[in-house]
């Protein structure tokens, strides 16, 4: 799968807002920090595609991104929130819960983690929603260059402890620096949207 051309299109603050649901749809979701907007601005090779910043929760919409008019690539609102009200926080509760429950188009979801540190309650919690609700339980491991190399299984497995996975071919080690399993990630979103 080469990525010829990205469109953001739709930035969704409710319901009302989402596309029509004409392709399939792979969402991405993980804690505020955990370098999504990194993760996906170095997948689709966009620089300043996905907004990041050095305050965790800057994405507080869902968006849209319309790949090769072929598939949706979408990037739901961190969540284990950076410093918001109850009623923001409630908010975004609300749109995530919404668009995971009721999306017909959506195809897989994608769970993001720190390789660096152990999945929190709340990673564990939406894990297991993941894998109840039938979809296959893909993890990509973000910041894969910040550890060393003797390290990688160690850290493998503690997050295949904590979320009780047993194939280590769901998680997907991941470097926004060095692009690291990009290929093996297009490979895997190939199969998935054409499926």
């Amino acid at each position: 799968m080469k990525i010829k051309n990205i469109e953001l299109e739709q930035v969704a603050g409710f319901r009302e807002q989402w596309p029509s649901e004409d392709l399939p749809e792979l969402a991405f979701v993980g804690r505020s920090n955990v370098g999504k907007s990194s993760f996906i601005n170095s997948f689709l090779g966009r620089k300043k595609l996905a907004k990041t910043s050095s305050v965790p929760g800057k994405t507080r919409t869902i968006n849209f991104y319309r790949i090769n008019d072929k598939f949706r690539l979408v990037d739901l609102p961190g969540y284990g929130y950076a410093k918001v009200s109850k009623k923001e926080k409630a908010k975004w509760d609300k749109l995530i819960n919404e668009y995971l429950h009721q999306r017909e188009a959506l195809r897989e979801v994608f769970l993001l983690v720190d390789i660096r540190h152990e999945p929190t309650a709340l990673d564990k919690q939406m894990y297991d929603w993941i894998r109840e609700t039938g979809f296959t339980g893909f993890v990509i491991a973000t910041k894969f260059d910040k550890i060393k190399k003797s390290q990688i299984q160690k850290h493998i497995k503690q997050i295949m402890k904590k979320l009780e996975i047993d194939d280590e071919g769901l998680i997907f080690a991941y470097s926004s620096e060095t692009k690291h399993n990009k290929d093996v990630l297009e490979e895997q979103v190939d199969v998935i949207v054409n499926y």
